[in-house]
């Protein structure tokens, strides 16, 4: 090993000498070619020298802005949130899906809402028993729904508001109050406000600026409505952002975002692109924003950083050579994380140091974060800004409701094997395969999970609603898996993950190893003006993601998991401990 590098006081990493030089010469590439002045100065020449593809970068650059410009909303933000709590408003749901959620999700869970702020939640999930629960845990008529949506024509969001534009009409109708408008809002951008519906009666609307991408958009309207709503100091959080703009507007190997982009992506070429993220509790749920940020950003062309988020540390041996560690956590909080750390380092794997300081570091983090990605894009040699499979899948659900709608049903899926509740459905290429025995449910899944290549990771998608004990069990089923393969293992909710992953697992590297777990709807939901219920459009989108990665060549199994996901995801531990036995 030797020593960790600290170039001017920049990045710290701790990594055998060949990929310290890796990173030491990327780092010095981006000082040489000016990258961090370039990007600042929105030079597009650092991604590419196409004209076409140049025109579409330089419309996504406006986060750039975001920290200096918002400050001249804070007003307007502080006055619509103190009109909330004159109109007695105890709660705030944001309808959104990707970007549009994540940010808010990551400011609700990690601050402390202040004595003034209103409790805020994040509807992200088409399950029927997730729109309910988010429902019933409120009171319509003291509830107000945030509309979050970049294009305005987001299939999921539309459908959480045709539910409660309906809700909300229901209850002024019979109470004789406002018009339901009054308790709607919308975050959009000026074109797409008129294809949400009923937006001129909405209390208010905020336009951002059509140059920011989601995944880009933390400091927007995005996330400082939310923030506005809970209370949050937002001169602190666009100072702190700001602050960090300006460090990462500087050539020298110190500069903390330019630095930390050009190790990810040197890194990532040389076969560590498994980003695993060693994040302290109390700030672990900007790991789920992390992961879309970068994700969605690189995993394109082929190539791609793969972000692990949540998976619990554990030896050296459960971990293949394709990793990379990035412990995010405030100085006095990540001494548990020291000892395995070490481990780990001196076993070869690079080990990347942020501490994290001030109070309100999220902000400053969002920018750190952003500058790296669009950074290792262009190491990586990708367009950090397009998202060119997301649509795949978008097509595909498509298709599949338009089957719907005239068969009435969905084309019967041929069962491989069952073990208890659960049914596994293998696609055609593991279908193919001589079967151990026709009931032998652990037999498929250990044929399933052996076609992981060399340098693969395992993904779990699971559409069913998300809750924290099903969190808990999918994350012990994550761990197992994890340390049954030594390959990376990441999780995710279906649909949420479609705008987060859903294009790395398409458009990077071809080596995801999927398991995509579904459930059945007893208690099934209809969507207003639609014909199909919430349970047909998660199903759908599940159908349509497996019809994506099929195409793709890539191995897919389908678990369904029963109409109680909670038992069948115990039955699955059960299984997979046998599988990897």
């Amino acid at each position: 090993m030797s020593p960790e590098t600290n170039p001017s006081g920049g990045l710290a990493v701790r990594a055998p000498a060949d990929l310290q030089a890796v990173v030491q010469a990327s780092i010095a590439r981006a000082v040489d070619q000016r990258w961090a002045s370039r990007l600042a100065a929105r030079d597009t020449s650092i991604w590419t020298t196409d004209e076409d593809v140049a025109a579409t970068i330089a419309n996504r650059l406006g986060w750039l802005d975001a920290p200096i410009a918002f400050k001249d909303e804070i007003a307007e933000l502080e006055a619509f949130a103190g009109g909330l709590r004159e109109l007695g408003a105890t709660d705030i749901i944001v309808c959104g899906m990707g970007g549009s959620s994540l940010a808010p999700e990551v400011l609700a869970a990690v601050y402390p809402r202040s004595a003034r702020g209103i409790p805020l939640r994040v509807l992200d999930s088409t399950d029927p028993a997730a729109v309910r629960a988010a429902e019933d845990a409120s009171d319509p008529m003291t509830t107000i729904v945030v509309i979050a949506t970049k294009s305005g024509t987001t299939t999921e969001t539309l459908a959480f508001h045709a539910h409660f534009w309906e809700v909300h009409v229901e209850h002024t109708r019979r109470f004789h109050r406002a018009d339901a408008g009054d308790y709607f809002v919308a975050i959009t951008d000026g074109p797409s406000l008129d294809a949400i519906p009923h937006s001129e009666w909405f209390r208010e609307s905020f336009l951002n600026p059509v140059d920011v991408g989601g995944r880009y958009s933390a400091l927007t309207y995005v996330g400082l409505v939310p923030a506005a709503v809970m209370g949050l100091d937002l001169t602190a959080l666009l100072d702190d952002a700001s602050a960090m703009l300006a460090q990462c507007g500087v050539d020298a190997a110190g500069n903390p975002g330019v630095s930390l982009g050009a190790a990810i992506g040197a890194l990532a070429l040389a076969g560590r692109d498994k980003l695993t993220f060693v994040i302290e509790p109390d700030l672990a749920p900007l790991g789920a924003w992390l992961e879309q940020l970068i994700a969605e950003s690189t995993g394109k062309s082929g190539t791609g950083v793969v972000p692990v988020d949540g998976e619990p540390l554990g030896a050296p041996e459960v971990y293949g050579a394709d990793r990379v560690f990035v412990r995010l956590g405030r100085p006095s909080h990540t001494s548990e994380y020291e000892a395995p750390l070490a481990a780990l380092a001196a076993a070869g794997h690079p080990v990347i140091d942020i501490p994290l300081t001030g109070g309100s570091w999220v902000a400053a983090e969002f920018v750190r974060w952003e500058v790296a990605t669009a950074i290792a894009g262009a190491v990586l040699g990708v367009d950090p800004f397009d998202e060119p499979n997301v649509t795949e899948s978008k097509r595909n659900t498509k298709a599949a409701l338009d089957q719907h709608q005239h068969a009435g049903a969905f084309p019967a899926q041929a069962v491989s094997a069952t073990s208890g509740a659960l049914q596994l459905i293998a696609d055609a290429s593991l279908a193919a395969q001589p079967a151990p025995t026709p009931a032998d449910a652990a037999g498929v899944l250990r044929a399933h999970l052996a076609r992981i290549g060399d340098h693969g990771y395992h993904a779990i998608n699971a559409y069913i609603a998300p809750t924290p004990e099903r969190t808990a069990s999918l994350r012990r089923i994550q761990a197992l898996l994890r340390d049954g393969s030594a390959h990376a293992t990441t999780l995710g909710y279906g649909p949420r993950f479609l705008h987060s992953t859903g294009q790395l697992h398409k458009g990077g590297t071809p080596s995801g190893c999927f398991l995509q777990l579904v459930s059945g709807h007893p208690d099934d939901l209809p969507i207003p003006g639609r014909s199909e219920t919430f349970g047909v459009l998660i199903e759908a989108q599940a159908l349509g993601d497996l019809e994506s990665l099929g195409s793709h060549g890539l191995p897919a199994l389908r678990i369904h998991l029963s109409d109680d996901p909670d038992v069948g995801l115990s039955e699955l531990e059960t299984l997979l401990a046998a599988a990897l036995a």
